[in-house]
């Protein structure tokens, strides 16, 4: 089979391996789309702690496909049925695990991290993932694409969730990227009376319009800080969420905020730049609350699947690319260069 793998740090090559062997428990699914995420390209120029140095990893962990062959001792699926697949398993015993949040286990393992993922033809389930649900029908009104980008979908509804996002707030989102955008979305359909939306770039700005923001921003315009404050009368936004890696946004999050505001320092800062100048009073004396989320649980997966059955979001709108396995690496470069939104490669695009 056909898959993109790295070798090592900087080192991607398309290439054919044997397909992969399926035990007791164990599920082989034909992979029909897996979307690029930042995380893949800070792997493919950094490498990752879980993936030991010389090792080969086949990346991807957004992805959807067909059931091609179900393991011994596996119920409840067959071969052709249509699955979406949270990538994060946890050990099943430690107290995140036990409060149902496998994405915050200490000895967690993922698809396309630790394991092997989804830039290949095949994929092979571990018996983990299936007995703790990762793996999930997807709804008929669903297409391959939007269950692939379910997953960061997700990690967004774990965002807004721990926000406490409430009918009649207002929302800003720093960062017009598809997790920007997201955000936008699923806070256009949890009842806030506004949604504000800035960022560096005015095409971004443009489909940000076009998708329902109420307001976008240019947020290095001199009157930046001043056109939110008259936006929201006077008051500041209720709650913010950070989608960039850029450490003043989160300075700037804390200034902003409205009195009992909520903030989401969603987007992870680069290493050599994690540190933000706090000013801890303004926390204390507006009585905010700052919040930070990583991944999202199987549940979340499995809500969030069932608001994209809905159609209350579109997430093929936010789809700018799509390659096949042979264009892995145009693909790569493609999404490093940040010339579209979301990236799709579809190993198998003769197959439906």
């Amino acid at each position: 089979m056909k898959v993109a793998l790295c070798k090592g740090i900087g080192l991607l090559e398309v290439t054919d391996i044997p397909p992969p062997n399926i035990g007791d428990g164990e599920v082989l699914i034909r992979v029909m789309a897996a979307s690029l995420c930042g995380t893949d390209l800070r792997i493919l120029d950094f490498g990752h702690r879980k993936i030991p140095a010389g090792a080969g990893r086949i990346l991807g962990h957004e992805f959807s496909g067909v059931i091609e062959k179900v393991g011994p001792g596996v119920q409840g699926l067959s071969a052709g049925e249509r699955v979406a697949v949270a990538p994060n398993m946890g050990c099943g015993a430690c107290a995140e695990c036990l409060q149902g949040a496998a994405n915050l286990c200490p000895e967690y393992e993922a698809l396309g991290i630790s394991l092997d993922g989804a830039f290949a033809e095949l994929i092979r389930l571990p018996a983990k993932a299936v007995l703790q649900g990762n793996m999930v029908k997807i709804p008929g009104t669903v297409s391959f694409e939007e269950a692939a980008l379910n997953e960061p979908f997700s990690c967004v509804l774990n965002g807004l969730e721990a926000c406490q996002i409430q009918y009649g707030d207002a929302l800003l989102i720093f960062g017009a990227g598809p997790i920007g955008l997201m955000h936008l979305m699923l806070g256009r359909s949890s009842g806030t009376r506004k949604v504000i939306l800035t960022d560096i770039v005015e095409e971004r700005l443009r489909l940000a319009a076009e998708l329902g923001a109420d307001v976008v921003l240019h947020s290095q315009a001199s009157d930046f800080k001043k056109k939110v404050l008259a936006e929201t009368d006077g008051k500041g936004p209720d709650v913010i969420v950070t989608a960039c890696p850029v450490p003043e946004v989160q300075e700037w999050a804390l200034e902003m905020a409205a009195v009992k505001g909520r903030i989401n320092f969603f987007g992870g800062l680069p290493q050599n730049r994690e540190t933000i100048q706090c000013r801890s009073n303004l926390i204390h004396y507006k009585n905010l609350k700052v919040t930070g989320v990583t991944g999202s649980s199987n549940i979340q997966f499995r809500r969030a699947l069932s608001l994209v059955a809905s159609k209350r979001v579109d997430l093929h709108r936010l789809i700018s690319h799509i390659f096949e396995i042979e264009q892995a690496k145009e693909a790569f470069e493609v999404a490093r260069r940040g010339a579209g939104l979301k990236v799709v490669i579809k190993p198998n695009p003769s197959r439906r």
